[in-house]
């Protein structure tokens, strides 16, 4: 008799505590497969001090391989749920689909952005759910009080040093206190206009700090943020967000770059396509975890709505500590319907207090009801994390105990753009990256959408039109960062790039891929930054057509060439014989006659790849023939038309200071996109830079 298969959507609070215990109950017993996009459980409460700089982000994460023995791990997104055939359809992290057969399914998805219709929301802001959030914030605050420090603009420096941050509750509160304290350490190694230092504002719609809370810990709270010079707003909140800031909800006009999101969350789209009975986007489940009606499905966490039987007709909230303890019954409770020991048992549960931590000695606490304040708080805070986290402790210790005594470090790492992670998001734990599409899928037809199931953003994002190339502009330094592009349906994760998106497979021609040779971020050519310098440019030897060399034929002073006045006619032109097709205008074996695609690909050193001055000789065809093949006539483009031969008294071609002018459709190179420091030779190339 086969073993029963379990599968558990989600490794988040409730679905790594699930497993972890269903690890240890069942020995053996049970197939445990856990389907989760990361290969880590993300300890959520410490993410504020990632995004200050206090602990690196492999602190935070919990490998799963390494913690959950007996459990085998499927890295993927979770596209659709079949409850009648018993499987999850799912797509990996490179494009790839399968499908996860179970005997019991339990679904703890987790919980993604909360998005309200502010107008100019969802493209200038930035939410806080995941680590790649996390780490762009830490680099656009650094970057923005770098740029605030430079401004010679009193305005532009007020604007670049004011950071918003919307949502009081747990999440807001405490990034805005360790945020307050970051930028101050910073400007004291950047020192701002006489009378200037950073501001950030905290907003909510609420009566209170903290409202969720007890009333104490938010008087604490508040206290604290004041004291450090934070702007508490309460009954305040955002009425339209531009690129140049926000408008408050008071009429308030706020200069900002910078807008966090941290309003609150809502379950995971996912829950939506299953069709069962929800109560505010939470799947409705019985005291035991269980779908009425589905004896093969549970689900745990912030995509259940658990029966509070402390508090008859509600139900608990959405919280890491609810979540954590989900977890543990809900696994004893699917063991228990497999018959591998045990009985089942409702959940119920006992209010152990919470921890706010505000940053330094600082924090709120009231642990099994006593309320905390000061250093005594901050020591209860700090070991209870450690107490909860389940794995990493002695690292995020020695973390708290460098930050303590030493600086902390100030740089910008350019890891995470602002357009990779949108506000809209449905997987916030990953960043967006355009080409998720597998390499096998890439080279479909141009208009394949994204792949079936589980879209790849919120619904506030369906039926948006296509703007275009998805190519992210330059980050800016606005809250948005130039991520026009973003809504584009083959920007998408799991669509197949277009060609001039981020991440797309370009053509040889692109900057970005195997590049031509006169394209940045290719195998440089030799008139390139670190390539070998062309004849024709300052330090390499000097061209036959340059002042200090040899005169070219075609040039005043030299001998004419073939195809010039005075000089022999070349074969091709009128009075000469007929030429000898050169290799270039011999048919290619899969080329078609006529004249090319705009976007034909083109091997470096070929002439459309560098008929420049940085051209390999005796590689260029020029249209007048062999006579003028030498390396200095005018090349063709691959697949294109014959060029015409110059004639006596035209201009020269038209060449940028890098080379030949590149075609006017082509997109200048981004910020993301560097100069590839491999070497040309003679060989093949060595690969994508």
């Amino acid at each position: 008799m086969s073993r029963p298969r379990i599968v558990i959507v989600g490794a988040g609070f409730a679905g790594y505590r699930t497993a972890r215990t269903l690890s240890r109950l069942t020995r053996h017993q049970a197939d445990i497969t856990l389907l989760n996009p990361t290969d880590y459980f993300l300890y959520l409460p410490l993410l504020p001090q990632v995004a200050a700089g206090v602990l690196e982000p492999r602190r935070v994460s919990v490998s799963l391989s390494g913690t959950l023995p007996r459990v085998r791990l499927v890295l993927g997104e979770a596209d659709g749920i079949d409850l009648d055939g018993r499987t999850v359809r799912y797509t990996g992290p490179e494009g790839e689909e399968g499908t996860l057969p179970f005997d019991r399914l339990v679904l703890a998805a987790g919980s993604v952005n909360k998005l309200l219709p502010v107008p100019g929301v969802a493209e200038h802001a930035h939410g806080f759910r995941g680590l790649p959030e996390a780490l762009y914030l830490r680099d656009h605050v650094t970057r923005q009080i770098e740029l605030a420090a430079a401004a010679r603009d009193r305005a532009e420096c007020s604007a670049r040093c004011t950071f918003v941050v919307v949502g009081a509750g747990y999440t807001g509160t405490e990034v805005a206190a360790h945020g307050q304290m970051y930028t101050d350490a910073q400007v004291r190694k950047h020192p701002m206009r006489t009378g200037m230092r950073p501001r950030w504002m905290l907003l909510d719609v609420a009566p209170r700090v903290l409202p969720e809370m007890d009333e104490r810990l938010s008087r604490t709270a508040e206290r604290v943020l004041r004291q450090r010079g934070v702007d508490v707003r309460m009954g305040t909140s955002v009425k339209e967000a531009t690129h140049e800031g926000v408008v408050l909800t008071d009429g308030t006009a706020v200069d900002t770059r910078t807008l966090v999101w941290c309003v609150g969350v809502r379950p995971d789209p996912l829950v939506e396509s299953l069709g069962l009975p929800v109560e505010r986007g939470r799947l409705l489940v019985d005291p035991y975890l269980q779908v009425p009606g589905h004896p093969e499905l549970f689900a745990c966490g912030d995509v259940a709505a658990v029966p509070d039987l402390n508090n008859p007709g509600g139900y608990t909230p959405m919280t890491a500590q609810h979540a954590w303890r989900h977890g543990k019954v809900c696994a004893h409770n699917v063991a228990a319907s497999l018959g591998l020991g045990g009985e089942r048992r409702p959940y119920r549960h006992r209010d152990m207090g919470f921890v706010v931590d505000l940053g330094g000695a600082k924090a709120a606490a009231n642990p099994l009801g006593v309320p905390l304040s000061g250093a005594a708080a901050g020591a209860v805070t700090r070991g209870y994390h450690l107490a909860a986290m389940p794995g990493n402790r002695v690292r995020v210790a020695a973390d708290w105990l460098l930050d303590a005594v030493l600086p902390r470090q100030a740089v910008q790492l350019g890891l995470v753009r602002s357009w990779s992670v949108p506000l809209e998001s449905a997987s916030p734990e990953l960043a967006r990256v355009p080409a998720g599409a597998a390499p096998e899928r890439r080279a479909t037809a141009a208009g394949a959408g994204s792949g079936p199931g589980r879209p790849d953003t919120a619904s506030g994002d369906a039926g948006r039109p296509d703007t275009g190339p998805a190519r992210p502009a330059p980050d800016d330094g606005r809250p948005d960062g130039g991520r026009a592009g973003g809504e584009a349906a083959k920007s998408r994760p799991g669509g197949e790039p277009a060609r001039g998106a981020p991440g797309a497979k370009p053509t040889q021609g692109e900057a970005g891929g195997e590049a031509a040779g006169h394209r940045t971020g290719g195998e440089p050519v030799k008139n390139r930054p670190g390539g070998e310098r062309a004849r024709n440019q300052p330090g390499g030897e000097p061209a036959k057509n340059q002042p200090g060399g040899e005169p070219a034929k075609n040039q005043p002073g030299g001998e004419p060439a073939k195809n010039q006045p005075g000089g022999e006619p070349a074969k091709n032109q009128p009075g000469g014989g007929p030429a000898k097709p050169s290799p270039a205008d011999m048919p290619r074996k899969h080329a078609t006659p006529g004249p090319g695609p705009a976007g034909a690909r083109s091997k470096p050193g070929s002439a459309a790849a560098g008929g420049g001055a940085g051209a390999r000789p005796g590689r260029a065809q020029g249209a007048a023939g062999p006579s003028s093949s030498r390396g200095r006539g005018r090349p063709r483009s691959a697949g294109g038309p014959r060029a015409e031969p110059p004639s006596a008294g035209a201009p020269a071609p038209t060449r940028s200071a890098e080379g030949v002018e590149p075609p006017p459709n082509q997109p200048p190179p981004g910020p993301d996109i560097a100069p590839g420091p491999v070497r040309r030779t003679d060989g093949p190339p060595e690969g994508d830079s």
